[in-house]
């Protein structure tokens, strides 16, 4: 059974951090490239961050400078390391898997992160 458990998020300041970690299981972890996209209220969902199995990281404009992507393979986990955090980045946060090699695509429930003004 393929899971994708989020965590870590929360209220937090302005100017605060915080770090969403992403558990899976249920399949082959290193040949799925990992994502973290964000869902705020009104809006569409967008992606944040991306790391592929070379680990290669992309990050959206918005967030460059200020998160951290990061996979550990060993644990099946990937990371987001969030610093300085602003009100717009309080959003529905989810952990995403694409397949490397077919078209499979699996999303965690997400976690909520709210950042006060």
């Amino acid at each position: 059974q393929v899971q994708l458990v989020e965590s870590g998020g929360g209220l937090v300041q302005s100017g605060g951090s915080l770090r969403l970690s992403c558990v899976v299981s249920g399949f082959t972890f290193r040949t799925y490239a990992m994502s973290w996209f964000r869902q705020a209220p009104g809006k569409e969902r967008e992606l944040v961050a991306t790391i592929t199995t070379a680990g290669i990281i992309k990050y959206t404009d918005s967030v460059k400078g200020r998160f951290t992507i990061s996979r550990d393979n060993a644990k099946n986990t990937v990371n987001l390391q969030m610093k300085s955090l602003k009100p717009e980045d309080t959003a529905v946060y989810y952990c995403n898997a694409r397949s490397s090699y077919s078209s499979y695509v699996y999303w965690g429930r997400g976690t909520q992160v709210t950042v006060s003004s």
